[in-house]
């Protein structure tokens, strides 16, 4: 079977769960054909993803006016089907989070992307994030393009549900992935209970090669690791603020910010208004292989987030034995367990992840190994990409 996937970015440092994904429906015997709206001049780390890259067509390769030619294709062979994605185009621009004329460009990519999907006889096409890439892909089938399916992680798409016509999208679907309970609860909301049958729980996953390993021990340091974006929605503000506490009390830690990001000045500010260089280090962009050794050089991670899906990064500290310290936002609580395999706290409660951070710090080594291994264990049982791949790989043949 002959499956497209449609991507904003691909590939992308913190998307390595969607070629994760590719890779294991391509084990799964399916043809995949990756596109990509931009990505083909990324700054990439990770050899893998230097590998999909050059496996990727790109829409916007060639700049707006390359878009012309399939436009005019599609208007003069289907006049009918691009009058109708014109109509549902102008109706997606209404009361949108974007203006008109990006509605009116997401047509024109769409012509492209079409054009591309004909060529390779694709059966289905399948994107990521129910934004302007979903967009896009119904768009195409308006024109008379393969059935289309999506997958939605959120936050973003939870918090402007209406203003990206969320149900719109769902209803025309052949069926839309959640990748956590809290995410169908969330796309049940939007759609008529008709519709709900639609929506699937498929998690994202870890190939067997990155928890398949034997256990490290746990190092000497009270050292910490908080991995993602260094951005307002993560919460590493919160979590120096937490540190300033800490310090106060004289508990010893380190903590290690790995990555990068829009928020890396205001951080490394409040690092040096509070006096923590000594225990806060911040590594900027680092490959896959990186995360991982930095995930085990801590005893366990920390995420403090405001607003999430259910993160990855999760997952694959849990699947390298640490427990996890993280808050009680979106579909996280479906995975982390509070004293068992980690911490769960209010979100933008700096007293109770400071009081987190300490009792994990308080705990002998052997208290926290046993967490660690809970966490491997229920990580293994929810989030295998080749159980996951299976299940999306059924809804893809199941699809009419």
């Amino acid at each position: 079977m002959r499956i497209a996937y449609f991507i904003n970015q691909y590939p992308k440092v913190s998307h390595s769960f969607i070629r994760r994904e590719i890779l294991a429906l391509e084990r799964q015997c399916l043809e995949v054909q990756r596109i990509a709206l931009r990505g083909w001049d990324a700054e990439l780390v990770d050899a893998e993803d230097v590998s999909e890259r050059d496996k990727t067509l790109y829409v916007l390769q060639g700049g707006v006016k390359d878009l012309l030619v399939p436009v005019f294709q599609v208007l003069r062979a289907k006049p009918r089907r691009f009058l109708s994605a014109l109509w549902l185009a102008l109706r997606m621009g209404r009361h949108a989070d974007r203006p008109l004329p990006y509605h009116l460009v997401y047509l024109f990519e769409a012509c492209r992307l079409l054009s591309w999907l004909e060529a390779f006889g694709a059966e289905h096409v399948h994107a990521h994030f129910g934004t302007n890439s979903t967009e896009v892909v119904m768009l195409a089938n308006a024109l008379g393009g393969p059935a289309y399916s999506f997958t939605v992680h959120g936050p973003e798409e939870f918090d402007k549900p209406q203003f990206i016509h969320l149900g719109e999208k769902v209803q025309r679907s052949v069926f839309v992935v959640a990748v956590s309970s809290y995410g169908r609860s969330q796309l049940f909301r939007w759609v008529p209970h008709a519709h709900w049958a639609k929506v699937k729980v498929v998690h994202c996953g870890l190939e067997r090669a990155f928890h398949d390993v034997p256990a490290v021990a746990l190092p000497a340091a009270p050292r910490l690791v908080c991995v993602g974006r260094l951005s307002e929605q993560k919460g590493q503000l919160l979590l120096l603020e937490a540190a300033r506490i800490l310090a106060a009390q004289s508990v010893a830690f380190e903590i290690v910010l790995a990555g990068d990001g829009e928020l890396r000045e205001e951080i490394e500010a409040l690092i040096a208004q509070h006096g923590l260089e000594a225990q806060v280090r911040i590594t900027g962009w680092i490959s896959s292989a990186q995360v991982r050794e930095e995930i085990l050089a801590a005893r366990a991670m920390v995420l403090p987030s405001f607003a999430e899906g259910l993160p990855v990064v999760i997952m694959e500290a849990m699947a390298l034995r640490r427990p996890v310290l993280t808050t009680y936002v979106a579909g996280i609580p479906e995975l982390v367990r509070q004293g068992e395999n980690g911490w769960l706290f209010p979100a933008g409660a700096v007293e109770d992840l400071a009081a987190a951070l300490a009792d994990c710090l308080a705990q002998p080594v052997e208290v926290l190994q046993r967490m660690g291994e809970a966490a491997y264990q229920r990580v293994l049982e929810r989030h295998d990409i080749d159980t996951e791949a299976t299940k999306l790989a059924k809804l893809f043949k199941d699809r009419t």
